[in-house]
């Protein structure tokens, strides 16, 4: 597979944790614990293949509706996560940054994200974003409240809002509109994930439970995307 076939940017909404430890028998929180083994995995697949923006929907704004002690294993698995992968990230060349509204995490883990980010801010091979307490609807109007603010203070005026603006305002700012998004577990909807930057997205479901999302179902992803026609509107 040529690296100009390849999508420049793929994000995974990673679903299914919970139902793969269930059918084990096995806790909610070691079925987290094996998708974050599988993060590591695709992570540095992809950066191997020439993936050159990945983003992961680790946590939504929704998430905090789950049982307590649930979300805060989910934030320990993150915050130690994030302390045992940062050497591997800067020895792989990965940047990581992270979308989503942080004021709802704790210090602990708002310090782990801030390490991780100046740590690996020059790093090149692959831009790597984790989505937590992230959603598409809440990245909106977060944007529009800072362009708010903006007209407010004359900085710009209301004709000035276009397209561009509104995204120059998002949280995903730096990163390219995805160009395929894969979601896992067999659901068949989008979960309001990246609700404006996936307006001309691939898409491809597969029933595979993220910890079971392996390198050859990625390859399968990749290859579906460079049999499709992208026509962004056109003819």
């Amino acid at each position: 597979m040529g690296s100009e076939n390849l999508p420049v940017h793929v994000a995974i909404i990673m679903d299914g944790n919970g139902r793969w430890a269930q059918a084990r028998g096995l806790s909610r929180i070691s079925g987290h614990q094996e998708g974050k083994r599988n993060v590591k995995r695709i992570v540095k697949y992809a950066a191997n293949l020439g993936i050159r923006y990945l983003t992961l929907f680790a946590f939504s704004t929704e998430n905090w509706r789950r049982p307590k002690e649930e979300v805060n294993g989910l934030m320990e698995i993150l915050r130690l996560g994030l302390q045992e992968e940062r050497p591997e990230f800067i020895r792989e060349g990965i940047k990581v940054v992270f979308f989503g509204d942080r004021s709802r995490l704790s210090e602990e883990v708002i310090r782990e994200m801030e390490l991780t980010e100046e740590a690996t801010k020059f790093n090149d091979k692959l831009s790597l974003a984790f989505a937590i307490n992230y959603s598409g609807r809440d990245d909106i109007v977060r944007a529009v409240r800072r362009i708010a603010i903006k007209i407010a203070s004359k900085e710009i005026n209301i004709e000035d809002i276009d397209d561009r603006l509104i995204s120059q305002e998002l949280d995903t700012r730096d990163f390219p509109d995805p160009d395929l998004v894969i979601r896992t577990s067999g659901e068949l909807r989008i979960s309001n994930f990246l609700l404006w930057q996936s307006a001309y997205s691939e898409f491809y479901f597969t029933p595979r439970f993220w910890p079971d999302f392996d390198e050859k179902e990625f390859d399968s992803a990749i290859e579906a995307y460079t049999h499709r026609e992208r026509r962004f509107g056109g003819i």
